[in-house]
């Protein structure tokens, strides 16, 4: 299932990420939370192991949902992002 917020997908730049995902997920999710717990580095990629956690506005529904995030660096500076959630339950919470 494709994450909802991955319809502008690929988003490149500060900007485009800004915008097409940061500032709906403010509009959209009442106290989101990003909680990383376990970070496992292997030389310029770094796995980030967590979970997110807020209500849904439109339904009431909270999330509480697993992520990994894939960062790849060069130079000292972020060059690709992957993320994975579990996609079906943000989709439940949106429509519930």
């Amino acid at each position: 299932m494709r994450f909802f917020y991955a319809d502008g997908n690929p988003y490149i730049g500060p900007q485009a990420v800004a915008e097409g995902v940061f500032r709906r997920i403010a509009s959209d999710v009442e106290n989101f939370a990003v909680l990383p717990e376990r970070f496992v580095e292997g030389g310029d990629t770094v796995v980030v192991e967590g979970r997110y956690r807020g209500t849904m506005k439109a339904t009431g529904t909270a999330v509480d949902a697993q992520f990994a995030h894939v960062w790849q660096l060069r130079d000292g500076k972020v060059v690709r992002f992957q993320q994975y959630t579990d996609t079906k339950q943000w989709a439940e919470a949106a429509s519930s």
